[in-house]
């Protein structure tokens, strides 16, 4: 029976699958905040497991549909655990379910962490592309040299061509060095350089991406930024409630934002209410919004990071894995039932 069977799809087959597609991710995750400022889509709030004895560590579920013509529903299940790195393995791990619009049932069960990964970063360089500046130079800020941020810097490159510049900053002198030498072999036309600390970064550089391990605010004074700088606040929890209400913020989702004690949910519980939020990114996609009030403040993306876009992404990768036969087919997986 068609229904009972299930397909596997490996993360080191997903890589190459995705390898120099970044402007076709680009595009999907712009069309999937379309949908979604459109009302077509469904996603309920990100249920976290937390452990008493662990703040640092936790694990994510994400359901979501997308309609339209991707017309997909699923979930993605993220476990985020910073000790991982003693042992030489990912802070994240995860896995992508994609069921059945017909019968509900599950048919594929993807590997989650590369698609989660391109997805955040083709996110936020597709914000950085969107949202108006006043540039005073090319050079970009990296502070968390991780595999999220090193997403985000190959994709910034694919999106801006005159990037000359990269410096970056890790608490983690290792991680930095590493992250240098990782750039420097992937973009050798790039100047790659690591910076002393992240008041440095806020100096030099014009459009910054943070991607921590932080589960509160560290950052209390942004003075040191140029006039009119993007920061692309991929971690969420990095900022003061002070800090965020100084800039002009975009976010992917208010609603979903707001939670889970962000810095945003910090100032909403600060002020009472999410006037400092100036759009959505969707808004800003239709035509709605400029997303800032001038060009001079300090413009910030909060993205919550959306399952719709995990699926979505999920969806188009299954398609490549079916066409270029990738896919392990489970046919007796479920059990076999008598009507």
């Amino acid at each position: 029976m068609p229904g009972c069977e299930l397909q596997l799809i490996r993360g080191n087959e997903i890589v190459e699958l995705l390898r120099g597609r970044e402007q076709e991710i680009v595009d999907i995750v712009g069309n999937t905040y379309r949908l979604h400022a459109e009302k077509q889509t469904t996603l309920p709030h990100s249920t976290f497991l937390r452990f008493p004895d662990n703040a640092a560590n936790r694990m994510i579920g994400l359901p979501a549909f997308v309609g339209g013509e991707v017309n997909v529903a699923g979930i993605k299940w993220i476990s985020s655990f910073p000790g991982n790195r003693a042992l030489d393995l990912d802070r994240a791990s995860a896995v992508i379910v994609i069921n059945s619009m017909l019968t509900g049932r599950p048919e594929a069960i993807l590997e989650g962490s590369v698609i989660s990964a391109k997805r955040t970063a083709a996110s936020a360089a597709l914000a950085a592309k969107t949202i108006p500046d006043c540039r005073e130079g090319t050079a970009i800020g990296i502070i968390g040299c991780g595999v999220i941020n090193e997403e985000v810097l190959r994709f910034l490159q694919s999106q801006q061509t005159d990037i000359e510049s990269v410096l970056f900053y890790d608490v983690g002198v290792a991680r930095s060095r590493a992250f240098q030498e990782r750039c420097r072999d992937e973009f050798p036309a790039l100047k790659c350089n690591i910076s002393p600390g992240i008041p440095d970064i806020f100096k030099k550089c014009n459009l910054i991406s943070i991607a921590t391990t932080a589960v509160s605010p560290h950052i209390v004074d942004i003075s040191a930024c140029r006039r009119g700088v993007k920061i692309l606040h991929i971690s969420l929890r990095d900022f003061t409630p002070e800090i965020i209400l100084s800039c002009d913020n975009i976010v992917d989702d208010i609603d979903h934002v707001c939670r889970a004690d962000t810095s945003l949910h910090l100032t909403e519980q600060m002020t009472g209410n999410r006037s400092f939020v100036n759009c959505e990114l969707g808004d800003i996609l239709r035509g709605r919004s400029s997303g800032r009030t001038e060009l001079s403040r300090p413009a910030m993306f909060s993205p919550f990071g959306l399952g719709v876009l995990d699926l979505a992404l999920a969806s188009f990768v299954r398609s490549l894995a079916r066409s270029s036969g990738l896919c392990i087919d489970i046919p007796s997986f479920f059990p076999q039932v008598s009507c």
